[in-house]
């Protein structure tokens, strides 16, 4: 199983993306429970995604914590999307 990106810096851009593991907010919820394949290829998202932050220096802009809120609406999103591919 591939290891979480997390660096404990939990802060969303405008984009709902960590500006320190570079996750979408639904990408980080039930990490442990994906396989490794989902896993790996959120792997090679946030790879692409920290170059881009990188190269255009995104890092400045403002973000916030994640909310109770946030991280339940994004949980229900993928309840969602596991119900339709079953």
């Amino acid at each position: 199983m591939p290891e979480s990106p997390c660096v404990a810096c939990c802060r969303l851009n405008s984009e709902k993306i960590c500006i320190g593991c570079f996750r979408h907010i639904t990408e980080i919820v039930d990490w442990n429970k994906r396989s490794e394949s989902e896993n790996y290829a959120i792997l090679q998202k946030v790879a692409k995604r920290k170059l881009f932050a990188d190269t255009i220096n995104t890092r400045t802009e403002p973000t916030t914590a994640i909310t109770q809120a946030e991280w339940q609406a994004a949980k229900a999103v993928i309840q969602q999307k596991r119900g339709q591919t079953k």
